[in-house]
């Protein structure tokens, strides 16, 4: 008999019921403690009443987690159909309350899918963890439709996530990240939880978004002026500008930053700054 509050087996049962084994080759590392998913799942906040989307559900560690807390849907995407049979028990143990949609979430219109505001909680595949978060701080218009990200993350891409300027990880993702929302680590989580333990350590980041950016700043631009400075953030601005302009000095007087400052030492506002007087001078 299950101990488990939702009547199914204990993940590991699962796993060796339906011949499952992380695959290096799609970043899984499976999460087998329900006390830790269900943890991850309280980090999002109170869950009745609100669709949840999940990237790499993989058995359904997380997925179970997010039902018993009491999401009203969930849509999981699973790209590796070895996945599927153990899913579909997941979904017929919560009334339908689970989809699934066998796929790759970068090809996945989440926005056509869920009922806004949605939230996304995943444990992320790590090779392509960071290209969709990028893509969830970047819609065509903000606020967006989600409501919170709460999100898994190699442990040095979350301290990334969350970075201040004047510190050796405060790079593009920070500045992305903290443009337009707030972010946080929840809490980490040792390499020892997961099966097959991963080389790192993980870490759990919450991002709320902000009913607008912190300093104005159109995102195109304040894409390339950051590309551009932590592309070379060893190089002062006046050089490390010039693949966003060749007037690269000027940029910065007319930003009121100084030129000879690092990418490290930029703030967020400065950067803004930067973004809005790339957008007033002359083309060249």
């Amino acid at each position: 008999m299950s101990g488990s509050p939702d009547g199914l087996p204990p993940l590991r049962e699962v796993i060796a019921t339906h011949g499952l084994s992380a695959r290096k080759g799609l970043g899984q590392n499976f999460l087998l403690d329900l006390n830790l998913t269900r943890r991850i799942a309280r980090a999002a906040g109170p869950l009745e009443g609100v669709e949840v989307f999940e990237v790499g559900p993989g058995p359904g560690g997380l997925t179970r987690a997010l039902l018993i807390e009491g999401a009203a849907r969930v849509v999981a995407v699973e790209r590796d159909s070895r996945c599927l049979p153990a899913l579909a028990e997941v979904t017929a143990a919560h009334d339908g309350r689970l989809e699934v949609i066998e796929g790759d979430a970068l090809k996945v219109p989440a926005d056509e899918i869920m009922t806004a505001p949605w939230r996304v909680v995943a444990n992320l595949p790590y090779y392509v963890g960071t290209e969709l978060l990028v893509r969830w701080l970047t819609p065509p218009s903000w606020p967006p439709a989600w409501q919170s990200l709460t999100l898994m993350f190699q442990k040095e891409v979350a301290e990334r996530i969350v970075a201040g300027p004047g510190s050796k990880t405060w790079g593009r993702l920070s500045v992305l990240a903290q443009w337009r929302c707030d972010a946080r680590i929840a809490f980490d989580l040792p390499a020892r939880a997961f099966t097959p333990p991963p080389k790192v350590e993980s870490a759990v980041v919450v991002l709320t978004p902000l009913p607008e950016p912190r300093f104005p700043a159109e995102p195109r631009l304040l894409d390339r002026v950051v590309g551009a400075a932590f592309g070379q953030r060893r190089k002062m601005l006046r050089q490390s500008l010039k693949t966003a302009t060749p007037a690269a000095a000027a940029l910065c007087e007319a930003a009121g930053v100084t030129e000879t400052l690092r990418a490290d030492d930029v703030s967020l506002e400065q950067f803004c700054a930067l973004a809005r007087a790339l957008g007033e001078i002359p083309a060249g």
